[in-house]
């Protein structure tokens, strides 16, 4: 009888802890971004070359559980004056209202409004992306590499990474000359890869 006793409180206790989880598991959790492991990086052709550049700073919002989609969100703001594609000269051309007109607009941004998984791991962000003076609905694509408690501090880190493409010319970016694709590629594929830490 003792026996039977001692196995119901150690199998409660089980349940207990499993619950407790659980619990944890599917609230949503605000993150974030250590930009030491992390990168927004992007690539556009000219002529036949893919020239890759990416954005030097970033703030990104972001609160996130697999099992709590109804309460996640992501929110990224990136200013355009620390676009950077390893050529002085281009950057600064790129800046001007030829293409991004920085001084008039500062910032792009992504905020969303619902995120849904859409496969093991795989999940898109749907919401408005806002480049210029144009805003546009936009879904936002991304995977989740993996949770795990930090070895050293036993804090949460995770991973995720998103690849999409965006249309240049919907947003305005080139004018003049620089509307036409001969040279400078219409699509932009953005890549985006954060390490993220559990907000204490």
């Amino acid at each position: 009888m003792n026996s039977l006793k001692k196995s119901l409180t150690i199998l409660t206790l089980l349940l207990v802890a499993f619950v407790s989880v659980a619990a944890v598991n599917i609230v949503s959790t605000p993150w974030t971004v250590d930009k030491s492991h992390s990168a927004v990086t992007f690539s556009v052709r000219h002529f036949f070359t893919p020239v890759n550049g990416k954005f030097n700073d970033y703030t990104a919002n972001i609160t996130f559980a697999a099992d709590d989609l109804k309460n996640s969100s992501i929110e990224v703001s990136i200013p355009i004056n620390t676009i950077d594609t390893d050529n002085e000269k281009r950057d600064g051309h790129l800046k001007t209202a030829d293409f991004f007109d920085a001084e008039k607009y500062p910032t792009m941004s992504f905020k969303s409004s619902k995120i849904e998984a859409t496969g093991d791991n795989k999940f898109v962000a749907t919401g408005k992306l806002t480049l210029k003076d144009v805003t546009k609905d936009f879904k936002l694509p991304f995977t989740l590499l993996g949770v795990m408690e930090h070895p050293r501090n036993g804090s949460l880190i995770a991973g995720i990474t998103s690849e999409f493409v965006i249309k240049r010319n919907d947003f305005g970016v080139g004018t003049g000359d620089y509307i036409s694709d001969a040279v400078i590629g219409s699509e932009v594929k953005v890549q985006l890869n954060l390490e993220l830490n559990a907000k204490k």
